[in-house]
């Protein structure tokens, strides 16, 4: 049937939605603090920051999956010590995620950086005048504003994890239950005969998710532009 989804395709999408959580647990934190530091910071070297940090956008997804798995594969100059304290990421769903954080960071820090440049800094230089502290300032002026284009940023995070493909299945292959995630699934299924109407229902909930999170980024971006 059209609209039931099978085991195998509820554990593709029970595995997806987990891998792009965590993902986005991950990245949101270090991308809030590198897109601040790219926004507010000059120094020597700025470019070169910025170029490796951007860098996965557009490169083949094939390439970074590769140096993952150079550096973080069993025998990879960090996952071969990695593997000595039973931490594993080649071929299971913890290298998916490392893979999908790999390839959402830029777009999550691209977002922050953004929405901290259109924050007017003499509102943070009256906060200090005022006896804010750098911190406290962040928290009480800067982030606050800033907040719909981090949640914007988060969104397309988590939408990007969901779509990975390349990285993916070049770092931790395509093990069904471990690493098979939609892409993945959906590719497998193109190997196979009569396999249509499967795969018409793992692109119908992965254009229902999509259009529903990028609608809420955009709704939620107008609703507080409206407020400042």
């Amino acid at each position: 049937m059209l609209f039931s989804l099978s085991p195998d395709e509820l554990e593709v999408i029970s595995l997806s939605v987990k891998i792009a959580l965590s993902c986005l647990l991950i990245n949101l934190i270090p991308a809030i603090t590198m897109g601040y530091f790219l926004a507010r910071s000059q120094f020597w070297g700025k470019s070169l920051v910025e170029t490796l940090v951007y860098l996965p956008l557009v490169l083949p997804p094939v390439v970074p999956g590769y140096v993952l798995l150079v550096l973080f594969g069993n025998q990879g100059m960090i996952g071969k010590h990695l593997s000595s304290l039973g931490l594993e990421f080649a071929f299971n769903w913890k290298g998916a995620v490392l893979a999908s954080a790999v390839m959402g960071f830029p777009l999550m820090v691209q977002s922050s950086r953004l929405a901290f440049e259109m924050v007017d800094a003499r509102l943070e230089w009256v906060a200090k005048s005022l006896g804010a502290s750098r911190i406290g300032t962040f928290f009480k002026v800067t982030l606050p504003l800033s907040a719909s284009g981090i949640v914007v940023g988060a969104i397309l995070g988590f939408c990007r994890s969901l779509g990975e493909f390349g990285a993916t299945i070049t770092f931790v292959g395509n093990v069904a239950g471990e690493t098979r995630t939609l892409p993945l699934a959906m590719y497998s299924l193109l190997q196979q005969a009569d396999s249509d109407v499967a795969i018409m229902r793992l692109m119908a909930f992965s254009f229902g998710v999509a259009f529903v999170a990028l609608f809420f980024s955009q709704w939620y971006h107008r609703q507080q532009k409206q407020k400042v």
